[in-house]
């Protein structure tokens, strides 16, 4: 299961989960990791902190970060897609999914690249795969990176074998 931050506008219009550049630069790390988009997309849950797009960051740049209110109220979903779903591996993707499972204290640096076991589950975050970001873009992130995608195939060889 992924989990993301919200839709963006592209999404909300394919209604398809990173449909766009986010959507190119996720599915070549997980590519890497040794899964193909289409199946992945048919096979795999890809879920949301929020069901809404949030609207224009201020300044019209951007997507708005959902507020804790709109957080809370969407809350009960994806707890309920955790309850029924019960995956085995998590990835959260950006900090805002990243902070259902770790300290939002806590910089990208010190959980990218990491493999964890948090309720009988395996979790391993991701940046967000914005191309607006430059974090993924340093070589030291982008080590984390290699390292979280290196785990990421790990886990898909355990689970589903090969």
């Amino acid at each position: 299961m992924t989990i993301g931050q919200a839709p963006g506008p592209t999404e909300v219009v394919a209604q398809r989960p990173f449909n766009a550049g986010s959507g190119r630069r996720l599915f070549q790390w997980l590519g890497q990791a040794g899964f193909d988009e289409a199946n992945f997309r048919a096979t795999q849950a890809m879920v949301a902190v929020t069901r809404c797009y949030p609207g224009k960051g201020k300044g019209g740049h951007g997507d708005r970060v959902p507020g804790k209110d709109e957080q809370a109220l969407c809350r009960p979903w994806l707890e309920q897609e955790l309850a029924l779903i019960q995956p085995q591996l998590i990835i959260p993707i950006g900090k805002l999914a990243i902070g259902l499972f770790f300290d939002l204290a806590l910089a990208l640096e010190d959980v990218i690249g990491t493999r964890h076991e948090i309720n009988g589950r395996v979790v391993i975050p991701l940046p967000h795969p914005s191309g607006a970001s430059t974090w993924p873009n340093k070589p030291e992130n982008a080590e984390r990176i290699q390292r979280a995608i290196a785990w990421i195939a790990a886990e898909r060889r355990r689970v589903f074998g090969g």
